[in-house]
């Protein structure tokens, strides 16, 4: 029985200028914060799809909390065409855009327990007076597992959803292998 992964976050960076004024962003955009003091970027919300920008000075920008990679797109599509029509002329309209990590989740449906599977695998690490998950750092892909008693999994570090997904399967076969699933 498969599990699949649902993404819990998505976040990108990309380049759309050589700078940005970013005080006049702040006054142009309703939901835009800028306070240097406390952050050298400006935080911009939107809601559909749901993502938030910190957008830096050095025409960078980096996106978080989309649920998939579609709506990452659309959504940095949506901002620099919206920042060309408040006045950014040179805006790179299709911007090369950098997965640099996807958090999803997967439900193992079963009770685990993490002593035994402690003791099974590699490269973990288990301090349950610390954390209560067994966090399991796969090489190929390079992913992080966090393995719960209840058999929830939160997979990090991917770069696409497949990554995400052979992480949760090499988890399954491991687990299989050492007959705690």
């Amino acid at each position: 029985m498969e599990s699949t992964i649902n993404i819990e976050n998505v976040v990108a960076s990309t380049r759309l200028a050589e700078a940005f004024d970013l005080p006049k962003i702040e006054a142009e955009l309703e939901d835009a914060t800028y306070n240097k003091k406390k952050f050298p970027g400006l935080v911009y919300r939107v809601k559909a799809p749901k993502a938030a920008f910190l957008i830096f000075t050095t025409g960078k920008i980096v996106c978080t909390g989309a649920k998939n990679v579609e709506d990452v797109r659309t959504v940095i599509t949506n901002l620099a065409k919206t920042l060309k029509s408040i006045g950014f002329e040179k805006i790179n309209l299709e911007p090369e855009i950098h997965v640099q990590n996807i958090v999803a989740s997967a439900d193992l449906k079963t009770r685990l327990n993490l002593n035994a599977v402690a003791l099974g695998l590699e490269n973990i690490e288990y301090e349950p007076e610390q954390f209560p998950g067994l966090v399991y750092r796969i090489k190929q892909p390079k992913v992080v597992v966090l393995i719960f008693g209840s058999g929830k999994l939160v997979i990090t570090g991917g770069k696409s959803p497949e990554e995400c997904e052979e992480g949760v399967r090499i988890v399954r076969t491991q687990l299989e292998k050492m007959g705690l699933l």
